[in-house]
């Protein structure tokens, strides 16, 4: 039987990548399931099954209890996670998170560590691999079942090469060739992307999966931007789309670490705030000081971050009419105290944008929280280790699990 045509009448020829999307997803368990979606023929479903049997990537087992009609029941087809992992690496400002993760995407051991990314790259990815190797002993892994490492970081990258580019608060990073490090030492595929981004990523899949086009904004040490559209991650052209902490807000001309005036960063930034606060005599250095005053009732504070997500709505009022999202996530570690944020945000939003453009949209604190950004991370490294060209290239590699 000819591969069924596509929509554009093209032929599809649903290779083994393609047949355990199918699987992975859920969305087939049985051989029979795969015959019907794809329209192939058993034959055909039954090579590319067992070549994927062959390579470790799936099981087939007998049928559940109450699975069986009459007749010959179906055997189940499952993903195989034992013998692939994957990992999430979270390096922030002044915390390092990593998840090990299967590739059906449980967690199998989590740890997070202070550190400062100002230390520079070699003693942070030092780090890094020092805390996946534990991890992978602590869950009775063989790092040879590493597929492929996921990493966020908390500046700018070129995603097609995994390389930061003019990092602000990363002194010494621009151009580091993180995945090659990684490919070195682990001979896993390293993806490097911008925290926001796997943050977007992790809230879109697992918090909001029927959300399609979602915003999530980070707002910490600096703002930032993930933006997910019709699904997928939209980088933009060089990997810098999302980048609104240094948007001008209104008339504002606060000092921005970058150079300019009345950058939103300077104006409703963790470290801005703090700044603000510090001058009136207060104790606070970072976002997380601004957390620790808000909780304690500080009124100087809490109008401060009141006056923040303003700021912060004033931007994404614009992006609102602009992109039209169904969704806007909170992150960050000023989401901590989301309820202060949030009224400020919504009231900002809601009074400047496009009636049309809200009519449907929600405004939500993050759901992962502080895991989202290795979370995220693990699911990008999940996403590359399962999409079928890598699930077809290894498998034309003759290359086992």
């Amino acid at each position: 039987m000819p591969a069924p045509p596509d929509r554009s009448g093209h032929a599809v020829s649903h290779t083994p990548g393609e047949v355990l999307t199918l699987i992975s997803s859920g969305a087939a368990a049985t051989r029979a399931d795969l015959a019907r979606m794809t329209g192939l023929a058993r034959s055909t479903v039954a090579q590319r099954v067992d070549a994927l049997i062959a390579h470790g990537f799936v099981d087939e087992s007998g049928p559940e209890s109450g699975d069986s009609t009459g007749g010959r029941p179906p055997r189940r087809l499952r993903l195989r996670t034992r013998e692939h992992a994957v990992a999430g690496v979270d390096l922030g400002a002044s915390h390092c998170r990593v998840a090990l993760m299967d590739i059906g995407g449980t967690t199998l051991a989590t740890r997070e560590d202070p550190l400062s990314i100002g230390d520079g790259p070699d003693p942070v990815l030092r780090h890094v691999e020092h805390t996946l190797r534990a991890l992978l002993e602590e869950a009775g892994r063989d790092p040879r079942t590493l597929r492929s490492i996921g990493v966020g970081v908390p500046g700018p990258v070129e995603f097609s090469t995994g390389r930061p580019v003019d990092p602000p608060i990363m002194p010494g990073w621009h151009q580091y060739p993180i995945p090659e490090f990684f490919a070195s030492r682990f001979g896993a595929r390293a993806l490097v992307d911008n925290d926001v981004n796997v943050m977007a990523l992790a809230e879109q899949r697992r918090a909001f999966p029927e959300t399609r086009f979602l915003l999530h904004i980070k707002v910490g040490t600096g703002i930032g931007c993930g933006i997910v559209a019709d699904g997928r991650l939209h980088r933009g052209a060089q990997g810098s789309a999302g980048d609104i902490g240094h948007i001008k807000v209104g008339e504002r001309e606060d000092a921005c670490r970058c150079g300019n005036f009345g950058c939103l960063e300077a104006v409703a930034g963790g470290a801005a705030i703090a700044g603000r606060l510090a001058a009136l005599g207060l104790d606070a250095v970072s976002g997380r000081d601004v957390v620790r005053l808000v909780t304690s009732g500080n009124r100087d504070a809490l109008r401060m971050v009141r006056e923040a997500g303003r700021a912060v709505g004033e931007v994404l009022a614009g992006l609102v009419n602009f992109f039209n999202p169904d969704t806007v996530v909170l992150g960050g570690a000023l989401a901590a105290v989301h309820d202060q944020l949030l009224a400020g945000v919504r009231e900002a939003v809601y009074r400047r944008s496009n009636p049309l453009a809200t009519r449907v949209l929600r405004i939500e604190p993050s759901r992962t929280g502080e895991n989202a950004a290795a979370l995220g991370a693990g699911i990008l490294a999940i996403e590359h280790a399962l999409s079928p060209a890598q699930v077809d290239r290894r498998l034309a590699g003759g290359i086992p699990a």
